[in-house]
């Protein structure tokens, strides 16, 4: 059998229960909303670096629980404790400058939030953008966040376009969400 040359076409062959197949067809590509779902998304897309996408989604729900549910109030208080609570954590990537990241990331973010409105409004004023210039952005605002980890979370939040092929099924319900790539 001949090598998938794209996530869609990869997916296309696993198991509806699979992972990948569960991340792919109700989350890759969909806009999102809320604060703390955008910022858990880029704690796993930060934490996915050096390592395969599968660890991180058989993970994502040790993280949401590790990180307060991805409520960036309170992971940006998070003290010494926390981090050492976190470093010792086998079900997550056990990482200082990740964990260092996430908590630096999440002041970044209530900053951003205190002057925007919104993560999510801070994300929409700089769109569109390409990505070279959003990366430029990222490496300025946030630890961590170099040109993959920054194109796989534009990508995955509906900013940048690339998630999906056009004749996959689930393209059509991306494009009903709006994402912001679109506009």
């Amino acid at each position: 059998m001949e090598k998938p040359k794209t996530y869609c076409e990869y997916v296309g062959q696993l198991d509806p229960a699979n992972v990948h197949r569960i991340y792919h067809d109700q989350a890759y590509g969909f806009p999102i909303d809320s604060d703390d779902e955008l910022f858990g998304r880029l704690i796993l897309e930060i934490n996915q670096a050096g390592l395969s996408w599968t660890t991180i989604l058989n993970k994502q729900e040790n993280f949401r629980k590790a990180y307060a549910n991805f409520e960036i109030a309170r992971i940006a208080r998070f003290s010494e404790k926390d981090r050492e609570r976190l470093l010792a954590d086998v079900g997550i990537i056990r990482n200082r400058l990740k964990v260092d990241a996430a908590i630096y990331n999440a002041q970044r973010v209530q900053e951003l939030q205190a002057q925007c409105g919104s993560f999510k409004n801070w994300l929409d004023q700089h769109h569109p953008k390409t990505k070279e210039e959003w990366v430029k952005i990222f490496k300025k605002t946030f630890h961590f966040t170099g040109g993959e980890i920054t194109n796989e979370f534009l990508v995955s939040t509906g900013y940048l376009k690339g998630a999906h092929e056009p004749g996959c099924p689930v393209y059509q319900k991306v494009i009903r969400q709006n994402p912001k790539w679109q506009e």
